[in-house]
């Protein structure tokens, strides 16, 4: 199977979640606007949703997947499935442990880390501390899931891992969809919201363990013993996972610092909503192809391929992200009006949310090449460097936000976010050079700027067609003329920037076509 095909499978999976999720907050955004009921939720949930981020998806799709492959070269699938029990049995006991600790500590956490700016406010701090308490056991399950899914990606069966966050959506569009129906208030259906991630937590548990064991990797429950190959896991892990989460650890701090603004906390999250999507659709579906594939190269001291990898990721995902980045700040107005400015969303929430999403699109290329470039360092098993460029991404984030906070509001929140994302991924970049871990690509080089130009001209158009075709995209017009002149400006903006990109040479059908039928190997199936 191609890499570009490769990157396919893990998209279509996200692609089908992302779009649910703008489904899901459409109508969360319908119901709850941004009041206090969503700040709390937004607030609550993005506490272990980051806490997943750094101990599951950062640590084990990093740290894990090269161990993991490694296991399989040497030991063949017993050792593989003897190293998993291994890491199961320590995971499970740690998470247990934290999961307590969390739940005992939740006043304090909020008060202090979460959302300190609602403490002032006794009914909505109390309603967060609720909500995120039931919602963080959420953590144990998506890390065993990650686990899962971590195995998957090493055998090269994407598809389940990468459809089981559908489930999420699914189950809150049905959670909200029956609040509407029965004519539940506000704090109700926060509640329910709440209960409804727990369960798809276990739901997409489910669905990752019956793939591994399909996959022909049964893991039964080891007591958890500190083995050689789990020191070296933890060892690798710890700065994985900070590295691996980075945009969530600096969303965290935006959420505490935005908490001590009315509106800020769910303006945020429904921004950041948007830009999930190219984000997860092309950047993690590259992390996660990229990193296995990488691993075996270099393990099989095959250079060249590697560095191929690299350069081929990256093409890919310019590709695709220039032009979102280009829409993003060209109409992101109207974009926000037509998929959340209806019931408790108002025409004040469609510009604040707008501004903060025109912010972010300018760091979308950024948050998408640390996606492609960290695989370059933890396929090495480096994972320190990274974990230090995050650090300095950190403190970098945490001195513009609170600089630009008093004076932007959440807008200043979101540059803060992209200054540090955009620093990020230069540091990953000039040290894998300097390394000699990135080979210089000529065509990669060349294709680039015709790239920049042809999102740019792009822009420009979505930008004079918007103005020209305000009055079918404004808050008076029908939904349907609003939701079908943003069609057709997308549809629009693809016909002319894929244009410009094969007539200015920053695409070509030849290479896309050797992409997509460039083939390797199948791997052999695997016996119970």
């Amino acid at each position: 199977m191609s890499l570009v095909r490769k990157f396919a499978t893990v998209a279509s999976g996200t692609l089908m979640s992302r779009i649910l999720g703008f489904a899901r907050e459409m109508l969360m955004a319908a119901a709850l606007g941004t009041g206090p009921v969503a700040g709390a939720f937004y607030a609550a949930f993005q506490f272990p949703n980051t806490f997943r981020r750094l101990f599951a998806e950062g640590a084990f799709n990093s740290a894990f997947v090269p161990l993991f492959a490694k296991e399989i070269e040497a030991g063949g699938i017993d050792g593989a499935r003897r190293f998993s029990e291994e890491v199961f049995g320590v995971l499970f006991s740690v998470l247990t442990g934290l999961t307590i600790l969390m739940e005992l500590a939740m006043p304090l956490l909020v008060r202090t880390i979460i959302a300190p700016g609602f403490y002032s406010d006794p009914q909505k701090y109390e309603l967060t501390v609720a909500l995120a308490t039931i919602m963080f056991p959420y953590l144990m399950c998506m890390s065993l899931a990650a686990m899962m899914a971590g195995m998957l990606n090493s055998l090269r069966r994407y598809f389940a891992a990468a459809v089981a966050p559908v489930f999420l959506n699914i189950i809150l569009i049905a959670v909200l969809g029956h609040a509407w129906y029965t004519g539940a208030d506000g704090l109700s259906t926060g509640y329910a919201m709440a209960w409804g991630v727990m369960a798809a937590g276990v739901v997409q548990l489910a669905i990752v363990w019956i793939a591994a064991r399909r996959a022909g990797i049964s893991i039964g429950f080891r007591w958890p013993r500190m083995t050689p190959n789990v020191k070296r896991l933890l060892w690798l892990a710890l700065p994985a996972a900070i590295t691996g989460g980075i945009t969530q650890i600096n969303t965290l701090i935006g959420t505490a610092i935005a908490s001590g603004q009315d509106k800020a906390v769910p303006a945020l999250a429904q921004a950041d909503r948007f830009y999930q999507l190219p984000l997860g659709v092309v950047g993690i579906a590259v992390a996660i192809v990229l990193l296995p594939e990488l691993a075996r190269a270099l393990k099989s001291g095959n250079l060249v391929e590697a560095a191929s990898l690299q350069n081929r990721s990256v093409e890919f995902v310019l590709f695709l992200t220039l032009p979102a980045t280009a829409a993003l700040l060209a109409i992101s107005e109207p974009i926000v009006r037509v998929l959340y400015e209806r019931g408790a969303f108002t025409a004040d929430d469609t510009l604040l949310v707008s501004s903060i999403l025109a912010v972010f699109g300018l760091g979308l290329p950024a948050f998408v090449l640390i996606k492609a470039f960290t695989p370059g360092y933890f396929a090495r098993e480096d994972t320190k460097t990274p974990m230090v460029f995050a650090a300095i991404s950190v403190a970098i984030n945490i001195t513009i936000a609170l600089s630009l906070f008093p004076f932007m509001g959440a807008p200043g929140i979101a540059v803060a976010s992209v200054v540090a994302g955009w620093v990020n991924a230069t540091m990953l970049l000039v040290v894998l050079v300097r390394r000699g871990h990135w080979g210089h690509d000529a065509p990669l080089m060349k294709r680039i700027p015709r790239l920049v130009l042809s999102s740019a001209l792009m822009g420009a158009a979505l930008y004079g067609a918007a103005r020209w075709l305000a009055p079918w995209l404004a808050s008076s017009a029908s939904l349907l003329s609003q939701t079908g002149t943003l069609a057709l400006l997308c549809g629009g903006g693809a016909i002319v920037y894929f244009a410009l990109a094969f007539a200015t040479g920053g695409a070509d059908t030849a290479m896309i076509r050797r992409n997509i039928r460039r083939g390797d190997a199948a791997p052999a199936p695997i016996e119970e």
